[in-house]
């Protein structure tokens, strides 16, 4: 399927879409968001906002989201490392931003500013889709950063019965499993340091580490612990197979890559700030033909 290159009828819908972090240059965010808007025959544009190339601090945020809004735009997404200092600066936050703690997706409506977060959605779906009826009993993440949080939520509201989180600051790792064990049930979530241990009773094992990303080489545990009974899923999307998924899957593991979460958050956020319903799969068309970075 390839995106139709149509000119937008006059009088079309405009949406004046952005996004807002440092280092974004790389993102495949514009191109799936312009390519769907022209798909739907919107006059869509989707800008970014990167607070290194313009030499800007999260400090900067305030200003720079009232210059954003004042510039008639529909909305923004945010990325790191605006996540959470973006939400003293909402006037309402969704539920699921609320319980995260992180905002990624911003409308601007009726002079209010509204705060949601797609991120969870996005690894909800793509889990669901690409590893249908996978063993929930005992999930093992590596990884409680932004990202993280947003894939633990996902784990626990998808019905993951125990979730050990380890990760290399073991106070934030800690302090996640008591936010979400006060939402899901304490017995649901702890924090590990042991991921031999952890993963001796695990059914499945989640990357959210930076890992295996180009500029992060290599696995982030020792391969010597999967088992072909672990499914295995990572966040990551470039490269699309990660030294840890090539391990897995050379194991027998089922595996997921990162793609499908990138590209469901972008789904879910198109749905937000235009209120139409987009095609998944000529996103996912659009996400893979954009050059990597």
């Amino acid at each position: 399927m390839t995106t139709p290159a149509t000119v937008p009828a006059l009088g079309a819908p405009v949406f004046k879409l952005g996004l807002i972090g440092a280092d974004i240059g790389p993102s495949r965010s514009p191109a799936m968001h312009m390519g769907e808007g022209r798909a739907q025959g919107l006059a869509l544009t989707y800008d970014l906002f990167d607070l290194t190339a313009r030499a800007l601090s999260v400090a900067d945020l305030p200003a720079l989201l009232t210059e954003i809004e004042g510039a008639g735009y529909r909305g923004v997404n945010v990325t790191h490392p605006c996540k959470q200092a973006v939400m003293p600066l909402l006037d309402t936050l969704s539920p699921e931003a609320q319980a995260l703690g992180a905002v990624n997706t911003v409308l601007f409506e009726n002079g209010r500013r509204l705060g949601h977060n797609t991120d969870w959605y996005g690894f909800s779906e793509s889990f669901t889709r690409g590893l249908q009826g996978a063993n929930l009993h005992h999930a093992v993440q590596l990884g409680a950063g932004g990202a993280g949080t947003a894939v633990a939520y996902a784990l626990l509201k998808m019905g993951v019965k125990t979730l050990t989180l380890i990760d290399a600051d073991p106070a934030r790792a800690e302090a996640i499993a008591v936010r979400y064990g006060a939402l899901f049930g304490h017995g649901r979530i702890q924090a590990g340091i042991d991921a031999t241990a952890a993963l001796a009773t695990a059914t499945g094992l989640v990357n959210a580490t930076p890992i295996g990303m180009a500029a992060h080489p290599g696995l982030p545990l020792d391969a010597a612990l999967l088992r072909p009974d672990l499914w295995v899923a990572e966040i990551i999307y470039f490269p699309r197979e990660t030294a840890l998924l090539k391990a897995a899957k050379a194991l027998g593991c089922r595996t997921l890559d990162g793609t499908g979460m990138a590209l469901y958050q972008a789904v879910q956020a198109f749905r937000l700030f235009t209120g139409r319903e987009p095609d998944p799969a000529r996103m996912l068309e659009i996400q893979l033909a954009t050059p990597a970075p």
